[in-house]
């Protein structure tokens, strides 16, 4: 009989749940990532000349997207897209 792991849904800040992979309460390690929304933002900027605000959409949280790990056995849990 196979198993199916249903990835919980998850937001933009961290959560408590249990890991599918190794059965532990643990609240979830994030980290931020960029995707293409944010490449784009940074280009939109540098079309309208905004040299000095280039860096900003990676600099924001906002513009990227929030990968969650376990910190227990460090697997990935979910992500959350912007």
């Amino acid at each position: 009989m196979a198993t199916i792991v249903v990835a919980p849904a998850v937001g933009p800040e961290q959560t408590q749940l249990i890991c599918p992979h190794c059965q532990a309460l643990v609240r979830t390690t994030i980290e931020h990532r960029a995707n293409t929304r944010t490449h784009i933002y940074a280009l939109l900027l540098c079309l309208f000349f905004c040299w000095p605000c280039i860096c900003l959409p990676y600099c924001c949280n906002s513009c990227r997207d929030t990968i969650h790990k376990c910190p227990r056995c460090k697997a990935f849990i979910g992500s959350y897209h912007r």
